[in-house]
């Protein structure tokens, strides 16, 4: 039995990793020290034999030195996240990322464990070459601005993890995860298609940041864990870097529509200023975001299979069974 070790396992992601990795036959343990994740996540998981948690931050020397002996492999996807999270903790976001990278791929070194890694499309910045390739330069932004400290703490993540395989071997896997959406996803630091459902959901008001256009592809979190776990089955995915995501197109105004359509609501859409969402002055955002995903579809027969829609209504329905836990 392949024994498992997933930091930031009782978040969005990681729950549904875990999920999925214990329904092919992996012993799983989580590490997460419930910044952004939850322990409800994961309390289904817990009378699981082959499961278990500790409560904890990566960067404990010690707890992760003895996590890491007993794994065979290793899912890094702990990480500070979420567009408001990350303007509003920058050191947070930077200590948390690089120093918790740097300690598990230490540790991963001292063991000789395979490790898997989460990088974002935030690394590619403010390309205009599209769909962005995973050998595409980069483009960020000013360091004034906290809002890229996320992208370079995550490509300082990415240049760690590809040293250390250079320099000694270490077998690690890098995936840059482009929008994620699903079940247990929150909205409070920033995740636009919960916040939607749940202003939908109350027939509120959904707002929108800036004036819509800004294109995204959003990817169902099932498919996106069959992705990672596909990656961490293939040998040859060893030492490389793939995008994850959908390469369906939809604006955030579109989006909002969308929403409000699956969810039967009343709610009105507003258009708000970025200076009036966010606190820092000059905040910058990407126009569009879209993955290439040729590479991991030569490299495991990966193609995104879940329809926006469907994953809108997987969203209302999660959020309706927490705010009407007895009907049925």
């Amino acid at each position: 039995m392949t024994r498992a070790l997933i930091t930031g396992g009782a978040g969005f992601i990681g729950s549904h990793l875990a999920e999925g990795l214990l329904a092919s036959g992996y012993r799983v343990t989580v590490i997460d020290n419930l910044s952004t994740g939850r322990l409800a996540n994961i309390e289904r998981l817990a009378a699981n034999p082959a499961f278990s948690y500790a409560v904890e931050d990566i960067r404990n020397i010690h707890v992760i030195d003895r996590l890491v002996s007993e794994c065979d492999i290793i899912f890094h996807l702990a990480a500070a996240v979420g567009v408001r999270n990350i303007i509003d903790r920058p050191i947070n976001t930077i200590e948390v990322n690089i120093g918790g990278t740097e300690t598990i791929l230490k540790t991963a070194s001292r063991y000789r464990r395979r490790v898997m890694i989460a990088s974002t499309s935030e690394v590619y910045g403010k390309g205009v070459q599209f769909p962005f390739r995973e050998d595409d330069d980069t483009l960020s932004g000013p360091t004034l601005r906290s809002r890229w400290s996320y992208a370079a703490s995550k490509a300082v993540d990415e240049f760690l993890a590809f040293a250390y395989h250079a320099e000694i071997g270490l077998p690690i896997t890098l995936f840059r995860l482009f929008n994620t959406v699903g079940p247990r996803q929150v909205g409070q630091y920033g995740m636009v298609v919960p916040r939607f459902a749940r202003w939908a959901l109350a027939n509120e008001t959904i707002q929108v940041y800036g004036d819509g256009q800004q294109q995204r592809c959003f990817a169902n979190v099932y498919d996106v864990v069959a992705a990672i776990q596909g990656l961490a089955e293939c040998e040859q995915s060893i030492g490389e870097l793939y995008n994850i995501g959908s390469d369906e197109e939809i604006s955030i105004l579109d989006l909002a529509h969308r929403v409000r359509d699956r969810a039967d609501s009343a709610s009105q859409i507003e258009l708000v200023p970025y200076e009036q969402a966010y606190e820092q002055p000059g905040f910058e955002d990407f126009r569009r975001r879209v993955p290439c995903i040729d590479k991991i579809s030569r490299a495991i027969g990966w193609q995104p299979s879940t329809p926006l829609d469907d994953t809108i209504d997987q969203i209302i329905a999660h959020f309706q069974a927490e705010m009407y836990p007895s009907a049925g």
